[in-house]
Parts: C-alpha cells; sequence; structure tokens
C-alpha cells in the first residue's frame, strides 16, 4: 500500500516551481500518494497523480496566517497523511499542532527568513531587527519539534540541527528549459530575458535604465512575472528603456522554455539585501540549464559559481551603465557567449540538477517514514 504524503502551503501558488513541479511530482513519480494543500490557483496542466486540496485565497496578511493556517490544518487532518511537509514559516504553529496529534512533520526552509524581513518595504524600519529575531527565535523552538527540516541553500542550513536537516537546492529539472527546437544561438534576435518575480530589490529598475545605454535599436528585454506592487509597472514604464522591453506578464514553464530559446542571455540582477547575497536564485540555473549565459550580481558565492562553470558576466546590480557594457559584450562577441551558455548546461548536467537534489529527499522521507512502520 502506498504511503500518503501531504504538502502544505498558504503562501505559494498551487503550481510553484519548487513544490508541485520538482517535489510533489518527483514523490509521485517515486510511489507515493502524493496531496498538496494550497491557495486556490490557476492551474494551466495537471499531474493527475498529485491530488490537489485547494484553500480559498486570503488577500489580507494577517487573516492568512490565522483563519488560512486553520482551514489548512483542518484539510490536513482529513487527508490523514503518513508524513506532512509545510513550506510556509507562518505554518510553524501549525506543524507543531500536527506532532502534538501524532503526526510526522517536515519543514521546508524556502529563505532565510530572518534576513529576509530586514528587507521587508511594508513594514516599520525601526520595527524590523525586533520582528526578525522573533522570527529566528519562533522558527529555531518550533524547528525542536519537527522530525526533518529541509533547506535550500548551505548557508541556511547551518542554522538548523544538523542530525535532523538536509540540504535540496533549487536546482533545474534536467531538460526541461532545454527545447531541442530552440533557436540556433547566433539566429537569434538581440534579445535578453528576465523570467520571476518583477520586483525593484530584484533590479527591474536598473535592467530598464540599462537598455538607455544602448544604442542599437533592435535590442530588446523579454519581461516575464508579475509587477509587485504593480506601482512599480507604472513607474518603469516612464523610463526611455521602456520601449525595448517585450512584457509577457505571468508565463507558464512552456513559455519560458520558449523565451529563454530565443535569447542571448539571462539577466539576475538582485540587490545586495542580507538574504540575496547568500541565495541560490533558481532562474540563474534556470538560465544556465536552457543553454544561455548569464549576466549576474557579483556576489561572492555567485561568483564562485559563474566563474566556476564559466558560464557569464558579473556586474554591480545597481549600476545601469555596467549592466549595459555586460548586455553590448554578450552581442559583440558571440561566439564567446555562445560557449559560455554550453558552459552553463554542462555543469547544469553534471552538478546543478534536480535529479541528484531529489535522491537526497526520497532519502529523508524513506528514513521518517521507517521508524513509524
Amino acid at each position: 500500500m502506498k504511503k500518503r504524503i501531504c504538502h502544505i502551503t498558504t503562501v505559494h501558488s498551487a503550481n510553484d516551481t519548487r513544490i508541485y513541479i520538482k517535489e510533489c511530482q518527483s514523490l509521485s513519480q517515486a510511489g507515493y500518494e502524493v496531496f498538496l494543500v494550497a491557495p486556490k490557483t490557476s492551474m494551466a496542466s495537471l499531474n493527475d497523480s498529485v491530488h490537489i486540496e485547494f484553500l480559498p485565497k486570503e488577500e489580507n496578511r494577517f487573516f492568512r496566517l490565522i483563519r488560512g493556517q486553520w482551514r489548512a490544518f483542518k484539510k490536513a487532518l482529513k487527508i490523514k497523511a503518513s508524513l506532512y511537509h509545510f513550506h510556509d514559516p507562518e505554518l510553524i504553529l501549525m506543524g507543531v499542532a500536527l506532532k502534538l496529534f501524532g503526526k510526522k512533520v517536515v519543514y521546508d526552509v524556502h529563505e532565510d527568513l530572518p534576513r529576509q524581513i530586514l528587507t521587508k518595504h511594508w513594514l516599520p524600519c525601526w520595527s524590523r531587527k525586533v520582528i526578525a529575531f522573533i522570527a529566528e527565535s519562533v522558527e529555531w523552538m518550533g524547528t525542536r519539534f519537527f522530525d526533518g527540516i529541509v533547506t535550500v541553500t548551505p548557508l541556511i542550513q547551518k542554522r538548523f540541527p544538523s542530525h535532523k536537516t538536509i540540504l535540496v537546492q533549487n536546482f533545474p529539472i534536467l531538460g526541461e528549459l532545454a527545447q531541442s527546437g530552440s533557436i540556433n544561438y547566433s539566429d537569434r534576435s538581440l534579445s535578453f530575458a528576465y523570467i520571476g518575480g518583477v520586483t525593484a530589490i530584484r533590479g527591474i529598475r536598473e535592467m530598464v535604465k540599462a537598455l538607455e545605454y544602448i544604442e542599437i535599436p533592435q535590442v530588446k528585454l523579454t519581461l516575464g512575472g508579475n509587477f509587485s506592487p504593480e506601482s512599480l509597472l507604472r513607474e518603469v514604464k516612464s523610463y526611455g528603456g521602456w520601449k525595448k522591453v517585450q512584457y509577457e506578464g505571468f508565463v507558464n514553464r512552456n513559455e519560458i522554455a520558449e523565451l529563454l530559446g530565443e535569447a542571448k542571455a539571462g539577466l539576475v540582477l538582485f540587490h545586495p539585501a542580507p538574504n540575496h547575497i547568500s541565495a541560490q536564485p533558481n532562474k540563474l540555473f534556470e538560465y544556465m540549464s536552457a543553454g544561455i549565459p548569464v549576466i549576474a550580481s557579483n556576489f561572492p558565492l555567485w561568483r564562485q559559481i559563474v566563474e566556476g562553470a564559466e558560464c557569464g558576466l558579473l556586474v554591480n546590480p545597481l549600476c545601469p551603465e555596467e549592466i549595459a557594457e555586460a548586455m553590448k559584450w554578450i552581442l559583440e562577441h558571440p561566439e564567446e557567449a555562445e560557449k559560455m551558455g554550453q558552459n552553463g548546461l554542462k555543469a547544469v548536467q553534471n552538478t546543478y540538477n534536480w535529479e541528484k537534489e531529489n535522491e537526497k529527499l526520497l532519502a529523508l522521507y524513506s528514513k521518517l517514514l521507517e521508524k513509524g512502520a
């Protein structure tokens, strides 16, 4: 009889890349009966082997924390799973409650929460350090209850008990974004790509301003993702560089593959915020997996990855002129740029891929479920 697994989130969409596409679908393929409790999401395609239990979407953070958590807890209990795996720090109390009901519980830590809180624009500046300290304390105490901790970066891993914590990095699925029908690199238009959440702290202002320093009229930046907040979209539309932007809005996985298959390079220009410097952004590895060079922020960790793989250029993400120079270099050195893209693809095939990370997740599940067998 199949072991039943339940993943839970009240923050991420039901079609989240890490939760639904990577973890839930991989676990289903490994023979588990997989349920996902998540906010109501428009799903372009469904994997029938993953059972999705939708929650009403809560727009208000306070109601999501209280009412959303309670609804998720009730749905989770009804599923009667052998193991519960939740993905949001605001669900820590729910995780503790599940433990008190005798359940096996895994906490998936996607972000460096204390460092992330320090950059929350909606929190008063004076409160951020206090809230970050409280959040880290709650997280530390909560994780003492849980059976397993899954983290996405080595730095986050160090914050948790070593005997129950594993590192499952957010690397791309082999072959997902490297389409066989992609346009030959030399035949592509003068297009750069940014895919993901479009925010100020992820460099959208600097990306668009960089286009003003590129005089080649055919150059364009393809943006795939939603702006947050909406007022930021209105702001950057007023920039001179916006006329070279092709804004696609939200794009699904197939559309991402198509866009990257037409691009000369991918941009990942996060600002040097505390939680960014040690992050390993999914989009960096996705660009590499699509076989295109990257133009990335010159953080020490990112330098190790990009220079180690010889797959792109590093710039000051706060300097539009420097970003523009890197973009022009890519266009002026097509053979070297294409070689960088191929180097990145090889690095993903050999090291930075989900298939290797998934083995660690399956080993943790096997270990925890055998204990209660």
